[in-house]
């Protein structure tokens, strides 16, 4: 079992920068893939960012790629996702996910944080 705990969510002005963590339990978090998601009021959830296992590969949804970096810390069972140039379009609640071996998807991933909101003002 993993329990995913994100934080680092709030409100900040549009061209700000925010840094979102993912924490995860157990002794297990270097075979999970993970990913970042996130879900505006009224819209589904949408892909953001993935990391492979071992942070050799990385991936990005075309709205956010070169204004956000996801990046992993296995020794602290961390994963981040660094915020650049937000705009309000980016503001939604952000969700960690964790996939054991391949990246996750909306509807493939093994485990689901409680969400952290974000929030870009105008």
């Amino acid at each position: 079992q993993v329990q995913l705990v994100e934080s680092g969510g709030g409100l900040v002005q549009a061209g700000g920068s925010l840094r979102l963590s993912c924490a995860a339990s157990g002794r297990t978090f270097s075979s999970y893939a993970m990913g970042w998601f996130r879900q505006a009021p009224g819209k589904e959830r949408e892909f953001v960012a993935a990391i492979s296992v071992n942070g050799g590969m990385t991936y990005y949804a075309e709205s956010v790629k070169g204004r956000f970096t996801i990046s992993r810390d296995n020794a602290k069972n961390t994963v981040y996702l660094q915020m650049n140039s937000l705009k309000p379009e980016d503001t939604a609640v952000y969700y960690c996910a964790a996939r054991r071996g391949v990246v996750p998807n909306i509807y493939q991933s093994d485990y689901w944080g409680q969400g952290t909101q974000v929030t870009v003002s105008s």
